[in-house]
């Protein structure tokens, strides 16, 4: 007698199926989702649980970005090239326009940066597309803020987070009720590592923007990270640019996104050199988040990612 079929689901398969339900069960609840797409690695992820979700259909959402116009060139290169490859509707938010029309003002000076000026840019693509559910690639291992967050994560009319007034879910029952000018902030990869990342990453050979492999840069000392000498990054007295191997953990503004010393240049090297770490990788290389204390919650309360 043949023994029956064991159906067991691998760590990440299970970490996939989770994702895929919470793509069905945002299609199908809400009128307007939009995927935030970067081109970094877990929207890069986030696309590719997507497409599967609804395999062999295309995406039932656009892609939206939110441009600070201080990009690296070779993410938005290959931002372009996958949004046509994989023929998306893309929405470009762009924190010039913002400038530009006077709703924000830039900052001045050395350390001078325009990630906090990315959340009216990115509430104002939201409300001027009607868009009612906004899938982000956040995971709750990044960062504490974070870390509270539910899947479902209710904005309000000004696109607010209460962190002390968040809805419970309970196992897969998620709630994504919201009046008109709300809309709910969805995590589907909430419950991934950095580690379930790349392993997956390693597993379905995903392309990814090369400079998250080891290259040979230009990079300037800061505060105990190394920041990449691009023409956004206004240089200090006493700062003196010189070449290192080193690879980005997770890419942003080029103005507060650091980079590691590396040698790793596949996908299998970065698993094993991610599972050594004991640091998570924006405690490592992200400047924004040394703000203060609670820096990343004080944004999102703000309308941030």
């Amino acid at each position: 007698m043949t023994a029956p079929p064991v159906y067991e689901l691998s760590h990440l398969g299970a970490l996939e199926a989770e994702a895929v339900h919470i793509f069905r069960e945002v299609a199908a609840t809400f009128e307007r989702p939009v995927l935030l797409f970067s081109g970094g690695k877990d929207s890069v992820v986030m696309l590719r649980v997507a497409a599967k979700a609804f395999w062999p259909a295309p995406l039932p959402f656009a892609v939206m970005h939110v441009d600070t116009g201080h990009n690296f060139d070779e993410v938005i290169e290959f931002r372009d090239r996958t949004v046509a490859r994989l023929d998306l509707r893309m929405v470009v938010s762009s924190v010039q326009d913002d400038i530009d029309a006077g709703r924000v003002s830039e900052e001045t000076g050395p350390r001078a940066s325009r990630n906090r000026l990315q959340t009216t840019a990115l509430l104002r693509g939201i409300r001027e597309n009607g868009f009612d559910a906004i899938f982000g690639g956040a995971r709750r291992d990044e960062e504490k803020a974070r870390a509270k967050e539910r899947v479902f994560s209710f904005r309000d009319e000004s696109g607010q987070w209460d962190p002390r007034a968040q809805r419970p879910e309970l196992w897969s029952l998620y709630n994504g009720r919201h009046r008109k000018g709300e809309h709910i902030r969805v995590f589907p990869l909430s419950n991934w590592t950095e580690l379930d990342i790349w392993q997956y990453i390693s597993a379905e050979r995903i392309e990814l923007p090369p400079l998250y492999y080891a290259h040979r840069r230009e990079v300037v000392p800061r505060d105990g990270m190394l920041l990449a000498h691009t023409r956004f990054l206004t240089l200090l007295p006493g700062d003196e640019p010189y070449e290192a191997l080193v690879r980005f953990r997770t890419v942003g503004d080029a103005t507060c996104t650091g980079c590691v010393e590396s040698s790793a240049t596949s996908p299998e090297a970065v698993v094993t050199e991610v599972a050594a770490s004991r640091l998570t990788e924006r405690g490592a290389t992200r400047a924004d988040d040394r703000i203060s204390e609670a820096g990343m919650e004080d944004r999102k309360k703000e309308g941030y990612f």
